[in-house]
């Protein structure tokens, strides 16, 4: 890297020099020529920086910044590491404008936070923040505090819906709703931590369900912790009850996928005065819905039919890409049977 200086000379005259450094020893690259006033030695030193960009073919980084003597060399620094200081400080602003650093201490909010960065067990978690962000928490402190963040659960619940109605005009008019399971790197289960249907595939190990409601923007504003081996569909209607009393809805309209949808939650949402929007199964209808959709759902991308049934109202679209590819593999297993019809010795091999 190239570098102007002015040094004094005879008199009043002073030189301008391109220099860098090589190995420690500051090497002299071009002596630009002298002044004896400033606006000399200006011109002098523009003289240089055209040099040094013809000289290195590249422009200057900060432009009309000159090295002072004083500034350090990279070649006499050690690189002892980084830390990613301003994530850590966006996420921990967000936490504060949503109210959490009132409510909890500074370990459950790096917790979380640290979750968001890189999801891990929350010992695992104390070391990371450590490595990520220069920030020390004692493992000690976290057994102490564990026990207390279990009844913080109404109070960030509370900060969290005030957050929303203030930043996102939410008004409980449609949330959505869905289940997750977290599991724990333990094979011994308790009350609560179950084996189950696990979505992470890990069958063998103790786990949660985790029932979670957001808002449209994706703000968590509700949750609910149920044991590894429930149902996701038996805690649709606990769940939102449960939500709805709490901060006395009026208006309230569920969104969740089709895992929640039976016979039962929908009556029981009809009967509670709940509306819902849920994914349905094609499979499940009647042969005689079925055949009404057939004949009146238009074959064309995006359009879409409404029909009345005794649990609401029914809504259909036609997808070309969907059609395109239920028709590949109809038409693959198709040629497979026919295969087999014309080659009957590898049906029992097909059995087996």
């Amino acid at each position: 890297m190239l570098h102007i200086r002015v040094v004094k000379t005879k008199g009043t005259s002073r030189s301008v020099q391109v220099y860098r450094y090589q190995k420690g020893d500051r090497v002299i690259i071009k002596h630009i020529g002298s002044g004896s006033n400033d606006e000399q030695i200006k011109a002098l030193q523009a003289i240089a920086k055209v040099f040094i960009a013809d000289y290195t073919k590249q422009t200057s980084l900060f432009e009309g910044e000159t090295p002072n003597e004083k500034d350090v060399l990279l070649s006499q620094c050690t690189y002892i590491g980084s830390y990613y200081t301003f994530l850590y400080d966006i996420i921990r602003d967000v936490q504060h404008q949503i109210g959490y650093t009132l409510l909890v201490d500074t370990l459950l909010n790096d917790l979380a936070l640290m979750r968001i960065v890189e999801p891990a067990s929350k010992l695992r978690s104390i070391e990371l923040m450590a490595a990520y962000f220069g920030v020390h928490h004692r493992r000690q402190r976290f057994y102490e505090s564990v026990p207390r963040w279990s009844a913080l659960k109404n109070r960030i619940e509370r900060q969290t819906l005030g957050f929303a109605k203030k930043q996102y005009q939410f008004d409980f008019s449609l949330v959505f709703y869905d289940v997750t399971t977290l599991y724990f790197e333990a094979f011994k289960s308790d009350e609560l931590r179950k084996t189950g249907f696990s979505k992470d595939g890990k069958a063998q190990q103790p786990q949660i369900l985790v029932a979670l409601m957001v808002t449209p923007e994706g703000l968590p504003v509700g949750y609910h912790v149920f044991p590894g081996n429930t149902f996701e569909g038996h805690t649709l209607i606990p769940v939102i009850t449960d939500f709805i009393n709490k901060h006395k809805v009026k208006h309230f309209t569920v969104v969740a996928d089709a895992a929640m949808v039976s016979t039962n939650n929908m009556d029981a949402l009809l009967e509670e005065g709940i509306h819902y929007i849920v994914g349905a199964r094609l499979g499940n209808v009647t042969t005689e819905l079925f055949t009404q959709i057939d004949s009146a759902l238009p074959r064309e991308d995006g359009c879409t039919i409404r029909l009345k049934t005794d649990k609401g109202f029914l809504i259909c679209s036609f997808s070309k890409k969907r059609y395109n590819k239920d028709r590949h593999e109809m038409e693959k297993q198709v040629d497979r049977a026919k295969e087999l019809i014309q080659q009957p010795s590898k049906i029992k091999k097909q059995n087996t």
